[in-house]
């Protein structure tokens, strides 16, 4: 069959689309939606530890931004299995050059598109057709007393989601603002 992914490189360091490269017949698909040996330049020592599933009903629904603190920062490996969804990732490693910055990804099962995000990232997406699925790989176990959250709506981030937000958990629109003197940034 060949090469199985392509690994696509983004402007924020370390996040990573893959792209699997389906086999295509007249009876369907089949395509590889993880690989450890493929995936090794990426994941190194790291194992999945834990995989979920979400589904989410309503068009322009947002889930996140979500994040856990050391030591139980996760790499997260996330994929739509069903739907299309607008994938986001913010990088809040303190020293990178791009600390603060967004990169987002359209995910459906027909682009085979994963987004890889490190540790030190924050994740959220927003639903662009109803009943979207998507499937989670993480590289650490959920430790609820590490979780941290952004607003979608944080001006200190500036996300342009593609439509408005009509559906958030109450726990989502309770995060705090970014404090930027907590980082040591001046206004």
């Amino acid at each position: 069959m060949g090469k199985a992914v392509n690994i696509s490189h983004t402007p924020i360091p370390d996040l990573v689309v893959v792209e699997a490269t389906p086999h295509i017949d007249n009876r369907g698909a089949f395509a590889r939606l993880y690989c450890e040996r493929e995936l090794a330049c990426i994941i190194g020592p790291r194992r999945i530890v834990q995989i979920n599933h979400s589904r989410t009903a309503a068009i322009g629904a947002v889930r996140g931004l979500h994040y856990q603190l050391p030591p139980h920062a996760e790499m997260k490996l996330v994929r739509c299995l069903k739907g299309r969804v607008w994938d986001v990732a913010v990088d809040l490693r303190h020293d990178s050059p791009t600390f603060l910055h967004w990169h987002a990804e359209e995910l459906t099962p027909a682009n085979s598109r994963m987004m890889v995000i490190p540790e030190g990232f924050a994740h959220g997406f927003q639903v662009l057709e109803p009943e979207s699925e998507l499937l989670y790989l993480h590289t650490a176990f959920y430790a609820p007393e590490a979780e941290g959250g952004l607003r979608h709506d944080d001006p200190s981030l500036g996300i342009n989601w593609p439509r408005a937000v009509t559906d958030l958990s109450a726990r989502d629109g309770s995060h705090p603002l970014i404090d930027l003197k907590f980082f040591g940034i001046r206004l």
